[in-house]
């Protein structure tokens, strides 16, 4: 990887995350001369694996996998990508704003209320869901009431003993708060995964297995596979009339395909200018906000008290908000991944590093007592401040944004340059896989414009 950029290519991709790196994979694959421009020092953009003594491979971004992501397992498959099934064992604890602690499985509802109006509600917006135009939201019927509504007006329609939960799981999804979201772009993000469940459980659905060598493994072999063909550390400025301008020189190329985060793709230079439809649904594309903390211990002692390391809570501040067993397959130690979102992770980060710890810590030893507080190691990898993302999991379109730029903004090419990554995917929206039939769509695009045949498309 890396070395002297060619003064041409036929195509060049920005950005070596899953969406581009597929994309080269398929114009390679294709026989077509491409080159993979990414800003930072590593591929897999949202996806980030750091090597870790005791717990094997630490995921900062993305980590986990289910069986109906295919585009994903398939990848690893390819390269021999080890998976393991996320701990699901044992009771999973709710905290709730009252201090109360409950206990639940997957198989068996917490002793916490509203569930029976949780489901109610869940079962409207599967309604809704049903209803989306996988292909252009905007055609949903009655899309422009539901754009312009946002979860949170929605949710004072729905029991109150119901809307912790629900406002939970938006944060856990979405990395925002309800009144960011519009109950389209939510209805969509549902019919996107195939379901409601499919983005809540663990079990045979998003979260139902991890990487032994962490979720980074399919993207590192892919670069490897490319070899020379992906440059890191190589930021694009501009893209005036093919010519992609960087720090470390230019490449002429007949078609571009960025596959950036919308800030990442906001910061760059085009000429001829993008079209309005693109600009503005590229200028109100918000990135989620969340952080994500692993707290390392000798070993995974909540498992002998017969808990699954799985906690959500259900209160206005206390962090984090939802917690998982991240243990590596070999369970070498014992690992707790705790996420903080929206509001709370505003809260946390203006509080002293020795405060954000403190708080965390003693969150965690309410739930699992007291050996939870004396951790071996502590990572946090706050997104908002990642340079190149610019915050995670994937940018949510502000309320309206679909009605008004969506049809011709979304994913439309623009001229000769392409749009891949996530946030361009119809289904699996938002995640490694959506990000993976992107990258096909992208290169299917490009190769019917090059008039080589294409090798498949996005959703088929």
């Amino acid at each position: 990887m890396s070395g002297a950029l060619p003064a041409r290519a036929s195509v060049v991709v920005v950005g070596a995350g899953y969406a581009g790196l597929t994309a080269a994979l398929a114009l390679r694959d294709a026989g077509v001369d491409v080159v993979v421009l990414e800003a930072a020092d590593r591929p897999g953009g949202r996806v980030w694996s750091v090597p870790h003594p005791r717990a094997h491979a630490v995921d900062h971004g993305g980590q986990w996998v289910g069986p109906t992501q295919t585009r994903l397992l398939a990848l690893a498959d390819r390269f021999g990508c080890a998976r393991f099934p996320t701990h699901d064992e044992g009771s999973h604890l709710e905290l709730w704003h009252d201090g109360t602690l409950h206990e639940g499985t997957s198989e068996r509802d917490s002793t916490a209320p509203g569930h029976a109006e949780y489901a109610a509600a869940v079962a409207d917006i599967e309604a809704l869901a049903a209803r989306v135009e996988l292909d252009d939201p905007a055609a949903t019927p009655d899309a422009e009431r539901l754009d312009a509504t946002t979860v949170a007006s929605w949710l004072d329609g729905v029991p109150e003993v119901a809307r912790p939960r629900l406002a939970l799981a938006v944060q856990g999804v979405w990395a925002v708060e309800p009144r960011d979201l519009s109950l389209l772009h939510l209805a969509f993000y549902v019919a996107s995964a195939g379901g409601w469940d499919q983005l809540m459980r663990t079990r045979g659905h998003a979260q139902d297995q991890r990487f032994v060598d962490g979720a980074q493994a399919p993207a590192l072999a892919m670069a490897a596979h490319l070899g020379d063909r992906v440059h890191l550390s190589t930021p694009v400025r501009a893209v005036r009339d093919g010519l992609v301008e960087t720090d470390r020189g230019t490449v002429r190329a007949e078609r571009v395909v960025v596959a950036t985060t919308p800030p990442a793709a906001r910061a760059i230079v085009f000429e001829p200018p993008l079209p309005a439809p693109r600009r503005r649904w590229l200028e109100r594309s918000v990135m989620g906000d969340v952080a994500k903390i692993h707290v390392v211990y000798d070993r995974p002692f909540w498992r002998a008290d017969g808990r699954s390391g799985q906690a959500s809570l259900y209160t206005a501040h206390d962090l984090p908000g939802v917690v998982f067993d991240n243990s590596p397959a070999d369970g070498a130690c014992g690992v707790l991944v705790a996420f903080v979102y929206g509001d709370r992770l505003r809260t946390w980060a203006a509080l002293a590093p020795e405060r954000q710890r403190a708080a965390l810590l003693d969150t965690l030893g309410r739930l699992f007592g007291a050996a939870a507080t004396r951790p071996t190691d502590l990572l946090v990898q706050d997104w908002v401040a990642d340079p190149w993302a610019g915050g995670a999991y994937a940018a949510v379109p502000a309320p309206g944004a679909w009605i008004e730029y969506g049809e011709h903004g979304w994913r439309a090419p623009s001229g000769t340059v392409h749009w891949a990554g996530s946030e361009t995917s119809s289904l699996w929206h938002g995640y490694i896989d959506g990000a993976i039939r992107s990258g096909e769509r992208a290169a299917a695009e490009v190769l019917a414009a090059l008039d080589h045949p294409a090798r498949g498309q996005e959703d088929s």
